[in-house]
């Protein structure tokens, strides 16, 4: 058998054109769309992964932005809560320096209501101790309750210690003013001049007077002079009266019951 080399030849030849072919119009154009798609894919990979790390990015940025938030929120509560807790102490305190002042005004309200009673008391004691007086000075002397009560007065300035009538006898010697002889009731003009006549005798001198009536001054009377004063009355014996009268009311108050 013999072998057809021309055959051989160009089979070979026709290969290697084939060959040829395939890598010129087939394999580069494959090659060339696996690079290009290659490529895209790296592409498409590179932008995953800057989109990636934007998106971690945000999120970081996010929880920063959170955590910022609840710090500002827990700072913000807690300042909520501590003004809070201000506004109802400044509000107690207010309401108790409030009822503090009721409080005070009420028992400056019944303070003032007991003073009132008791000068009412005081002066209707006052008329009636005057009144008793002066019908026991009727009934038993010729004497009324105002020269009685003057010569009392009138003993009460001669019976000044050694200390007291020098001190009275420096105020009444400024004769800046006349010194004043405040009584619970009008002295009549001949007991007026019996003071002063009893004083210029006591001190030597013209004593310049002033008479006032008060009738608050529970039944008395009194010389004043540059703050220095002399005083006779009968509040004492009052008080006195007051408190034996009150010590009687406590024992009563305190006596166990029967029954």
């Amino acid at each position: 058998m013999t072998i057809d080399w021309f055959t051989i030849s160009a089979q070979a030849v026709n290969f290697l054109v084939l060959i040829w072919l395939m890598k010129r119009f087939l394999y580069k154009p494959i090659l060339k769309a696996i690079d290009e798609r290659e490529e895209k894919i790296a592409d498409t990979i590179a932008q995953a992964a800057s989109q990636e790390a934007g998106a971690q990015a945000q999120r970081q940025e996010f929880l920063k932005k959170n955590e910022e938030f609840d710090h500002q929120r827990a700072q913000m509560l807690s300042q909520a809560t501590d003004e809070a807790h201000e506004q109802r102490r400044r509000l107690v305190d207010e309401a108790n320096k409030e009822a503090d002042a009721l409080r005070e005004q009420r028992q400056e309200s019944l303070l003032e209501d007991a003073r009132r009673l008791s000068r009412a008391i005081g002066l209707r004691t006052q008329e009636e101790v005057f009144a008793i007086a002066r019908k026991a000075l009727s009934d038993l002397s010729s004497n009324s309750l105002e020269e009685s009560m003057c010569k009392v007065f009138i003993r009460r300035l001669r019976d000044m210690d050694g200390q007291e009538k020098e001190t009275l006898a420096a105020a009444l010697g400024t004769k800046s003013q006349p010194a004043l002889v405040t009584s619970a009731f009008d002295l009549p003009q001949q007991q007026r001049q019996a003071i002063k006549n009893a004083l210029d005798d006591i001190f030597q001198a013209d004593i310049p007077l002033e008479f006032k009536t008060e009738p608050e001054l529970i039944g008395g009377i009194e010389l004043a002079a540059q703050g220095h004063k002399i005083a006779w009355n009968i509040a004492e014996y009052i008080s006195a009266m007051e408190k034996n009268v009150d010590e009687l009311i406590k024992q009563g108050r305190s006596r166990p019951t029967i029954g």
